[in-house]
């Protein structure tokens, strides 16, 4: 039991060695504070049928109807 825990310290501190693993970690923080800025910035849109709108007008653009695109 007590090799299982020398087992795993090691592989961590290697894998906090290794460079690339860094990069992937410091990506996917990138993304989570996007998406919870994302999130935030969004919240207001789904309060009094806002966002279903919102939905319904990007996926008409999406779509070529460019006179919804167009307010």
């Amino acid at each position: 039991m007590n090799q299982l825990f020398v087992r795993a310290g090691n592989f961590m501190s290697s894998f906090a060695k290794e460079e690339d693993g860094a990069q992937v970690i410091e990506y996917a923080l990138i993304i989570a504070v996007v998406s919870i800025a994302l999130v935030i910035a969004l919240q207001g849109l789904t309060t009094g049928g806002y966002f279903t709108t919102f939905i319904q007008r990007v996926a008409a653009c999406l779509q070529g109807n460019m006179a919804v695109c167009n307010p």
